[in-house]
């Protein structure tokens, strides 16, 4: 058994937290120190209890859209650094993943295929939602949730090696594609 934290950065963002049989969720913490002291209080409450603390942070790149000015694009690089150094700086087992890596393994399609952004952010929503009925999911949690239950599928499909490989993993097979991305395997 380990406690794992699930975090889609950014402001937009959210952590969701599997520990001791509870999911839980958080809106990203508004402030640097408040995203440390929530890492921090979960690590404690692992360690605490001698239990492993897990780390699956979505990897991000430098490029976000169009729409984002430098500015926005440095400030989101900054707070994604912060939470890797936050991270790794307790000792947390860090594992990365693309997003393109998780969202497929759902068989929701991809945001190219939605009219617009907030069409696709909706559509992870519901999903979300489905699979955490007893939790209040909004747009800030539901990627955080999502990256959470990909943990959990990956564990299932690996059980004894603990390894994370995005070509064991299927939540919901997608009729269109049957391939499934490439990545580097991880131990969690």
């Amino acid at each position: 058994m380990n406690v794992t934290i699930a975090i889609d950065p950014g402001v937009s963002g959210g952590v969701a937290v599997s520990m001791f049989g509870k999911t839980v969720c958080h809106a990203m913490p508004a402030t640097q120190g408040d995203v440390m002291e929530l890492i921090r209080d979960i690590y404690r409450t692992a360690e605490v209890e001698d239990v492993e603390t897990i780390c699956v942070l979505e990897e991000v790149s430098g490029f976000a859209g169009k729409a984002q000015p430098g500015s926005a694009m440095f400030k989101f690089g900054e707070g994604y650094g912060f939470i890797k150094g936050v991270v790794q700086t307790l000792g947390i087992k860090l594992v990365l993943v693309r997003p393109q890596v998780w969202q497929k393994a759902f068989g929701l399609g991809t945001a190219s295929n939605c009219a617009t952004a907030r069409e696709w952010k909706n559509k992870l929503k519901a999903e979300a939602q489905r699979r955490f009925p007893d939790l209040n999911v909004t747009l800030k949690t539901a990627d955080a949730l999502l990256i959470l239950e990909w943990v959990r599928a990956a564990r299932a499909t690996n059980p004894e090696t603990q390894t994370i490989s995005a070509e064991d993993v299927c939540l919901q097979p997608s009729a269109t594609d049957n391939k499934t991305e490439t990545s580097k395997e991880q131990n969690i």
